[in-house]
């Protein structure tokens, strides 16, 4: 009976369940045993004194079959510990104290069971009130103080529990806030594996058609190494021909026609193949359009710059270096691609450049006739009456009271060949300038202007017309300068027509060989025709001015009488007896000797001058021989000539060259000649 009591359910209370109430081992005495348990201690051990040490009122009021199946419950619960060596199995612990052993234990006990039962307890109950009840009620009858503790606790729970109601609540909440975030992140998680994996599909789909696209590039990358250059050689960029057809004539445009005329050259070069693929038949009919549009397109270009060229107060040379040189290319394009059409545009050209010059060159040469330049006179010789009248004979562009000049003395005028200004003056100067100047001057402006415009075409020409040969090329420039040249003759001729200014002349000659040099400088070979021209033009009148001084001197011999002699006196007197000065003719003969030797310090013997300076001289002694023979003594006549020859050869004693040493030696054997007769 008092089994089945402790075999019962736990108190109302739910006390807690000691955790060696299951422990085999005896439990240590309390202060609750009587001293009957104490007085006992030395006892033989019995069931009772052993349920009385087992059970107490304080531990567990479970029953053996309930704390069999808590320790199956643990066992299956918790995974088993090993029992220590000297522990005794508790089930054969309660069969030996409630008298029930096992059979397989009945024969032999276990050693550590028979050493716990026959330990005495270290403290026994004196005695047990029982109350007046019998064991199995007082078993059966509730332990009312531990009930009590119980309730209390029980109370004193609940009124906490009570306390921290908000704060269970609030965990609560808590808890139940984050089983939703659980859930939801739950949720997000598998959502994340769906697209995750999706993903990893997608990257398995796009690594195989990457590794096909690779292979599809490998194999495009081999076809274009074989195809590549053969497609490169026969393309036409788009482009190209889209800036041939429709863009602005540039850098940009010569360059797309340079590689349209590539692309042509290599077409042609296979079509004439015998390997020659339909591809290149195919390309011909383009590039044959795009070609023949390239050319309208130079045609139009070329024309309209040509006409911009006889637009008023237009320099040519802008156009031609920024618009025509420029573009160079575009010309030789248009040779190649159509001659006849090329022909055309450079006759137009040339008959363009032909005006243009023409009426610059006549408008300079009304500006220069403007200038006033010394009038010639038929008198200024060497024998010449210094009191004769004025002749009236002018040269286009003299004008009557002009200052007085000496037309033998060279002075001055030598800077115009020393100057190192190489330009010419301009019209507006031309015109407004009121000084006197010699022939030399308007000769001289007018070659420089065209020396140097005739320089700057040729130029032009070389490199805008490369294609054609330089003899072509000389040709079409003389054609273009042709009608300048007339002008710059007929300058010529009117300057020195009619003057007797044999220095004058002589200058001019000089400017036109230094001409001359600068072009062959210059490698300018168009003006050659004209220096020539105009050299034949100087010579002649040099030529003839100085036989006219000859005649001077010979007419003045030939008048022997008193009063012819008388004339040329210095003294002015009509005899010579009393004076050996030397004459006023030898002071004009001996100037211009000089003028003319200094002016043919770097002379060749090939001139001319030479001969006429010769006929000259002799013509002059013959005259100062005259002279001396009027009269008086002959050591008068000796004093004479050496007094004349002596003043010649101070004069030019400053000269030099060939011409000028050879005058010295004549004039010292004629002083040594006077010498010896003296």
């Amino acid at each position: 009976m008092w089994l089945d009591r402790m075999s019962g359910h736990s108190t109302p209370s739910g006390p807690q369940i000691d955790s060696r109430s299951n422990s085999p081992l005896p439990r240590r005495p309390t202060s609750r045993l009587s001293p009957y348990a104490q007085n006992s201690r030395s006892q033989p051990s019995r069931p009772g004194s052993s349920l009385s040490n087992l059970l107490t009122p304080s531990d567990s009021t479970t029953s053996l079959s309930a704390t069999q199946r808590a320790d199956d419950t643990a066992l299956k619960q918790f995974p088993a510990k090993a029992r220590p060596s000297n522990v005794a199995d508790p089930l054969d612990v309660l069969n030996d104290i409630i008298g029930k052993r096992k059979e397989k234990l009945a024969g032999a006990e276990s050693p550590v069971l028979s050493s716990t039962l026959k330990t005495k307890p270290s403290q026994l109950v004196a005695g047990i009130d029982f109350g007046g009840l019998s064991l199995e009620e007082f078993v059966t009858k509730p332990d009312e103080p531990r009930r009590a503790k119980y309730s209390d606790v029980g109370a004193q729970t609940i009124q906490q529990f009570e306390k921290e109601r908000d704060k269970f609540q609030d965990l609560h909440s808590a808890i139940t806030g984050c089983d939703d975030v659980s859930r939801s992140v739950e949720k997000y998680l598998n959502d994340f594996q769906t697209e995750l994996g999706a993903v990893s599909a997608e990257i398995e789909t796009l690594q195989t058609r990457s590794i096909q696209l690779n292979a599809m590039l490998a194999n495009r990358r081999n076809v274009e190494q074989l195809l590549g250059p053969a497609v490169e050689e026969i393309s036409i960029s788009p482009n190209a021909v889209r800036l041939i057809v429709e863009g602005p004539i540039d850098e940009n445009w010569v360059k797309a026609l340079n590689e349209i005329e590539s692309r042509a050259a290599t077409i042609e070069a296979k079509v004439t193949s015998p390997s020659s693929a339909k591809s290149v038949e195919d390309v011909r009919p383009l590039l044959s359009d795009i070609k023949k549009k390239a050319v309208e397109r130079i045609r139009d270009y070329l024309v309209s710059q040509i006409r911009a060229l006889r637009s008023p107060n237009i320099n040519a040379q802008i156009i031609q270096q920024q618009r025509l040189v420029k573009f160079k290319d575009l010309y030789s394009y248009l040779c190649k691609a159509h001659p006849t059409l090329a022909g055309e545009i450079t006759q137009a050209y040339i008959n363009t450049m032909r005006w243009y010059y023409l009426s610059h060159f006549t408008r300079y040469l009304q500006a220069l006739e403007k200038i006033k330049v010394y009038p010639s006179d038929r008198n200024e010789v060497l024998g010449g009456d210094p009191s004769a009248p004025k002749s009236g004979n002018f040269v286009p562009g003299g004008r009557a009271g002009a200052a007085a000049h000496d037309p033998f003395s060279l002075g001055r005028r030598i800077e115009i060949l020393r100057t190192g200004n190489h330009m010419a003056i301009s019209s507006y100067v031309a015109e407004e300038d009121t000084s006197f100047h010699g022939i030399e001057v308007p000769f001289r402006n007018f070659n420089l202007a065209l020396m140097d415009n005739v320089s700057a075409e040729y130029s032009f020409m070389t490199e805008m017309f490369s294609t054609l040969s330089f003899q072509q090329i000389s040709r079409k420039a003389t054609e273009i300068f042709d009608p300048v040249f007339a002008l710059g003759q007929g300058l010529t001729k009117r300057l020195v027509e009619h003057t007797t200014d044999s220095l004058g002349v002589l200058i001019c000659v000089r400017l036109n060989q230094q001409a001359a040099f600068e072009l062959q400088r210059r490698k300018v070979p168009v003006a050659d025709a004209y220096i020539n021209g105009v050299n034949i033009r100087l010579w002649p009148r040099f030529q003839v001015i100085m036989d006219l001084h000859c005649e001077s001197l010979k007419r003045v011999a030939s008048h022997t009488g008193r009063s012819a002699v008388s004339a040329l006196s210095l003294a002015g007197g009509d005899d010579l007896n009393q004076s050996s000065a030397p004459h006023f003719l030898t002071q004009r003969f001996g100037q211009l000797l000089h003028g003319i030797l200094v002016l043919s310090s770097e002379a060749g013997d090939d001139e001319p001058v030479s001969n006429s300076l010769s006929r000259l001289a002799a013509e002059f002694d013959s005259l100062l021989a005259k002279l001396s023979r009027i009269g008086g003594d002959a050591k008068r006549r000796e004093r004479f000539l050496f007094n004349n020859y002596s003043l010649i050869l101070t004069i030019i004693s400053d000269t030099h060259g060939k011409l000028a040493t050879e005058q010295k030696r004549h004039l010292d054997d004629m002083l040594k000649s006077v010498g010896k007769r003296g």
